[in-house]
């Protein structure tokens, strides 16, 4: 039986359209006739052009940049399905932006990330449909259901048809400390060894590699993050691992490619011989990079909308 919804009915905001309906597609369903738009002072102005009473809408939105912007957008969109009495409400956020501030590093720090939880939930939404959470306790700062999806098994598939499985000469590396349990996981699905960078990060988007813990000489390394930033980070672990660890070849990869700032300018320079990134976010073609290589999260996100709508469990998708 199913619980919530008559129908389902998936709209979009502006942030990331292609997947929106790339998932209708693959569930043979129309877009929403939705339009968010601004006034001539900014604000977000949202309109919903079909009826929703009943439906189990999906509001697909990543808040990345502009990332305020894309923020108002989904809250203003929840709050009006609300109003028009949708039966529920889910917000699939592919990316979940303020993720990175998600305790306090020093005093006087916001929780930005439970802020935003707070918001999306106060404006109505009833779970959220999410992939590869910054940190997994974000999930904890909701009061309403979550599904964190996981990029890694999008990653293990696509470098087994390269490698194969338990390639010896492969080896998964952390770029820090902090992502050891991601790349653990990784590197469990494609039957190979683990290494970790460990670097000190002196100040914001900067860091300094410091070691390389496990033997990746002569091997070829991927290296496997949530989100690729200004990409610094990747870019400094990649050097590492080569002119220190001495690894024959370096391939990356990374669920989010926010790409700000010098990112691109980076990765062209860097040792990483290909960077595989998913369509949580974006890319923009005038950012060119011949090294980049996206891979769709529309199936994966389509297959967790469905199950969500039948009432059946999706844990399944976390493996």
């Amino acid at each position: 039986m199913i619980a919530h919804g008559k129908d389902v009915k998936v709209f979009a905001g502006n942030s990331n359209k292609t997947l929106a309906e790339g998932i209708c597609k693959r569930l043979n369903l129309n877009l929403g006739n939705s339009i968010a738009t601004a006034f001539s002072d900014g604000e977000i102005s949202i309109s919903i052009n079909e009826p929703v009473r009943g439906s189990d809408v999906f509001i697909v939105q990543s808040t990345c940049s502009p990332v305020n912007n894309n923020l108002m957008e989904l809250l203003i969109m929840i709050d009006a399905m609300r109003r028009a009495s949708a039966g529920r409400i889910t917000a699939v956020m592919p990316y979940f932006g303020y993720g990175r501030q998600d305790r306090k590093a020093k005093s006087r720090d916001p929780i930005s990330a439970k802020l935003v939880a707070n918001l999306i939930t106060e404006a109505g939404a009833d779970r959220v449909l999410t992939m590869d959470l910054h940190a997994n306790q974000i999930q904890g700062f909701f009061d309403i259901p979550v599904d964190n999806l996981r990029g890694g098994t999008i990653f293990a598939n696509y470098f087994k048809s390269i490698f194969g499985e338990g390639n010896e000469k492969l080896i998964v590396v952390s770029p820090d400390v902090g992502s050891v349990a991601r790349a653990r996981k990784f590197s469990h699905k494609l039957g190979v060894g683990l290494a970790i960078v460990d670097k000190r990060r002196e100040k914001a988007n900067s860091s300094e590699v410091m070691n390389i813990i496990g033997d990746v000489r002569g091997k070829t390394v991927i290296l496997l993050d949530d989100m690729v930033d200004t990409a610094g980070s990747l870019c400094g672990a990649a050097k590492a691992l080569v002119e220190i660890g001495g690894a024959k070849e370096v391939f990356a990869c990374a669920s989010h490619g926010v790409l700000s700032g010098p990112a691109i300018d980076r990765i062209n320079e860097s040792y990483i011989k290909e960077l595989i990134l998913l369509d949580t976010i974006p890319y923009l073609s005038a950012k060119s990079c011949d090294k980049i290589k996206y891979i769709s999260v529309d199936k994966l996100f389509a297959e967790a909308i469905t199950r969500i709508y039948e009432e059946v469990s999706i844990s399944s998708l976390f493996d």
